[in-house]
């Protein structure tokens, strides 16, 4: 765990830098502590980012961002596959082969179906549920941000 100064003083942009940094490093949680702020984020399956800003009365009230929102799905048996890290998005392993899948395949739950490229690295995205490809949600070679929808897939059995 990495702590901050006491003293630290944090700007949204700032800290949207702080977050995608934090993504692509091995630790696993951090926390930063300031006179008017507190972040503190854990890896895993974070549903949200929590900050805690105070109030006039000098008492501190959460302010919570959600994960962004899932699109529309027409059907309510669509899964959605989300960005598991912040990086830039590939549909194939180089430019010159084909994509992993394109709309209407049908995968298996450990079928590499992306590629999203952080700190240099290449980290094949799996299915992990055996299912057929509704929509692409995502441009190759887009940048994406963490649980970001990238395929909306419906599971089969």
């Amino acid at each position: 765990m990495l702590k901050s100064s006491p003293d630290m003083i944090i700007d949204l942009k700032e800290l949207k830098k702080i977050v995608q940094l934090f993504e692509g490093t091995a630790l696993s949680e951090l926390e930063i502590e300031g006179k008017e702020i507190k972040v503190r984020m854990k890896k895993g399956i974070p549903q949200k980012i929590s900050v805690a800003l105070p109030q006039e009365s000098g008492q501190e009230t959460p302010a919570v961002k959600e994960a962004p929102a899932k699109p529309e799905q027409k059907q309510e048996n669509l899964r959605t596959i989300t960005a598991p890290m912040v990086g830039t998005f590939y549909r194939a392993p180089s430019p010159d082969a084909p994509p992993f899948v394109e709309k209407g395949d049908i995968v298996d739950k450990d079928d590499v179906i992306c590629i999203i490229e952080a700190m240099k690295i290449m980290n094949e995205i799996k299915a992990e549920v055996k299912g057929k490809i509704k929509e692409i949600l995502v441009d190759n070679g887009e940048v994406v941000e963490f649980a970001q929808p990238l395929f909306l897939l419906e599971p089969l059995t």
